[in-house]
């Protein structure tokens, strides 16, 4: 694949669930926002893929961890998935969307820190300020 992105997102329906009318818009948003900061942090030093493919499946469950494919020799990327709660997603806000993707993108990232051996602070910190602010309304 040709491109330079070390943060590429999408998203996939399990379910026959309408999905959020913002989902394109605000992925496009958490990724321009979260591939700056794993750039900057370092997070990808010492990785054996050279960027994160991680596919948001619309279903039926808030998974507790990402599913993961082996890295794509070829084009250098770690192919990931996380399950969200269709039904939490259809009907939220466009604010409460940047908060229920984020919280799971977030976690796929540590997650794949742990795994691999990478750098995360930076994502553990934001995710936690995200947590206090979502249990604080």
């Amino acid at each position: 694949m040709s491109h330079n992105r070390k943060l590429v997102l999408g998203g996939v329906s399990l379910t026959k669930a309408r999905p959020n009318r913002f989902a394109m818009q605000v992925m496009k948003e958490i990724r321009d926002e979260l591939e700056l900061r794993i750039i900057n942090s370092g997070f990808l030093v010492g990785a054996p893929f050279l960027w994160v493919g991680l596919i948001l499946r619309y279903g039926v469950v808030n998974a507790d961890k990402p599913k993961y494919q082996k890295v794509n020799e070829k084009h250098g990327d770690l192919p990931v998935t996380i399950e969200l709660d269709s039904g939490d997603l259809s009907s939220a806000s466009k604010l409460e969307l940047k908060i229920l993707m984020t919280k799971a993108i977030l976690f796929s990232l540590i997650d794949i820190a742990n795994k691999y051996g990478l750098k995360a602070d930076e994502f553990q910190v934001m995710l936690d300020e995200l947590s206090n602010k979502s249990e604080q309304k």
